[in-house]
């Protein structure tokens, strides 16, 4: 009975954190960023909005971070009129975890050019879009589908210098959506360190 109690239990946080699957409606959210404000997908409606998972201690976001690689992906996806979002999931007590002013700090010396960095510690959200890795990139349309999840790029590795020789999957399908073409490669194998839910 414990066993039948137990799969059944398993099976239940199975299916509530099913994975998103491209071509949906990409679940609404209600998160907190670290200016203390409520941030909710549903108030981008109407536009191209990008979440991106970080852990700023990860070796695989510290690649993209310190090659500047993906502010510059942030801030060309901006004057698209693309929402970047972050979004921090580490717990409390885990990798990465930062919070409020602590975590502001982190993103103006990182020179994060999200909108914001938004504050996911009891991992609701992640869990929500099967978030694994960090980084971990989802793109919604102005319909509120998603329509591209995965890698930034196609090369998994911590080292800068394949950021010149990579595929950035991401400006892609922006680019992609932005002349109303289907995305080429609209989902990847997202790859980096696991999420520290």
């Amino acid at each position: 009975m414990k066993t039948l109690l137990a799969s059944l239990a398993l099976i239940l946080t199975t299916a509530s954190y099913a994975a998103v699957k491209n071509g949906d409606a990409a679940p609404d959210f209600k998160l907190k960023g670290y200016d203390g404000k409520e941030y909710f997908l549903a108030q981008f409606k109407g536009k191209t909005v990008v979440l991106e998972w970080v852990n700023f201690e990860c070796p695989f976001v510290r690649k993209h971070y310190d090659s500047k690689n993906m502010q510059t992906t942030q801030a060309n996806a901006k004057k698209d009129g693309v929402v970047w979002l972050s979004v921090l999931s580490s717990a409390k007590g885990k990798q990465g975890h930062l919070e409020g002013k602590e975590l502001e700090a982190a993103a103006k010396k990182e020179g994060s050019n999200a909108e914001m960095i938004l504050q996911d510690f009891d991992g609701k959200v992640g869990k929500q879009y099967d978030a694994k890795t960090t980084p971990h990139l989802y793109i919604i349309n102005e319909a509120g589908k998603l329509v591209y999840q995965g890698a930034i790029d196609d090369h998994p590795s911590t080292d800068a210098e394949d950021i010149a020789k990579s595929k950035n999957y991401v400006a892609e399908a922006i680019k992609e959506l932005k002349a109303k073409k289907p995305i080429t490669t609209a989902e990847t194998k997202a790859y980096g360190c696991g999420v520290k839910y």
